[in-house]
């Protein structure tokens, strides 16, 4: 009797396939909290070497954006380091330009290493310096330049899936290289020096409101709306004491952290990271996660929570 229905429903199955449809108790979709993406480190030890390669190899105008992507290892072939997020270390020469593009995707930028570089958004230039942190508002004109001595890297962060999974990911190249720079912006609306940050961080660290799970840590805000810098993700700063174990946590965002300064280790899951500065890591959606810190450690974040808050999906557990 068993086999005469199992055939019956495999013929059923067939039909209805026939007409683009599939039954709901054979779904085979993700049911629970958590994602595909698992935890992964790049360490700087590593990547520094491959983007001085990649500088004598391509030239900015070739490439247009001389960027390695960090490509999460369970989502191969999608260049995202999360479902949701794009992570990609940039590299300028002294006298090179990255033409004036843009695209409704945000983007931001964390200089990670030189100064004398600048980023003009919209006409206003805005100069990069390590531990800055730099808002790209979508659809805005934007381009990229180092007038210094030295080359410049810096961790670039999209919400590229957010305007793949909607049908609106639009894109469109200036007729020159570059817009004529209207202002010379130090400090805006789009650039949050790294200075004010440490500043802040050891302002809130005399207050002693220590959160036993991340330290003490800073949410990036627009000063003129009090929200996100961006509608999908949040941004923030936190810095680990010497000697901090923080306890075990997760949430439902997928985050992608770089360290600042400072050396410390990561538990994710089963993965263990030893951290050293300028480390790129990834901790995946729902995996719980600790920090600890050999010295003082400094570690910039940004994720998709401003996206799930706003859908009322966010949830955290400590």
């Amino acid at each position: 009797m068993s086999a005469v229905v199992n055939s019956d429903l495999a013929r059923f199955s067939k039909e209805i396939a026939a007409l683009d449809m599939r039954p709901l108790w054979e779904r085979v979709m993700r049911l629970a909290p958590g994602t595909a993406a698992r935890a992964a480190i790049w360490r700087w030890k590593d990547t520094r070497p491959l983007l001085a390669r990649a500088c004598e190899l391509i030239t900015a105008k070739q490439a247009e954006r001389r960027v390695l992507m960090l490509e999460n290892p369970a989502l191969a072939g999608t260049t995202f380091i999360t479902p949701t997020l794009f992570a990609g270390l940039q590299a300028i020469l002294p006298g090179e330009i990255a033409p004036t593009h843009r695209h409704t995707p945000n983007a931001l930028r964390l200089i990670v290493e030189g100064e004398g570089a600048y980023t003009a958004v919209d006409g206003g230039r805005i100069p990069m310096r390590p531990g800055d942190f730099i808002v790209t508002p979508g659809w805005s004109w934007h381009d990229h330049g180092n007038e210094g001595s030295a080359p410049v890297v810096w961790l670039d962060g999209l919400d590229t899936a957010f305007a793949n999974l909607l049908g609106a990911h639009f894109r469109e190249d200036y007729p020159e290289d570059r817009r004529v720079a209207v202002r010379a912006t130090a400090d805006s609306l789009l650039s949050f020096p790294f200075e004010r940050t440490r500043a802040n961080l050891e302002r809130m660290s005399r207050s002693g409101e220590l959160d036993p799970a991340h330290g003490f840590r800073l949410r990036y805000a627009n000063p003129e709306t009090g929200r996100d810098p961006f509608p999908t993700m949040a941004v923030f700063m936190q810095w680990l004491p010497a000697g901090f174990k923080g306890r075990n946590h997760r949430s439902t965002d997928g985050a992608v952290c770089c360290v600042v300064e400072g050396r410390g280790r990561a538990d994710i899951a089963a993965a263990h990271f030893e951290l050293a500065p300028h480390d790129v890591f990834v901790v995946p959606s729902w995996e719980i996660h600790r920090f600890t810190a050999a010295t003082d450690c400094v570690i910039f974040s940004y994720s998709d929570r401003a996206a799930q808050e706003a859908l009322g999906f966010w949830r955290e557990e400590t």
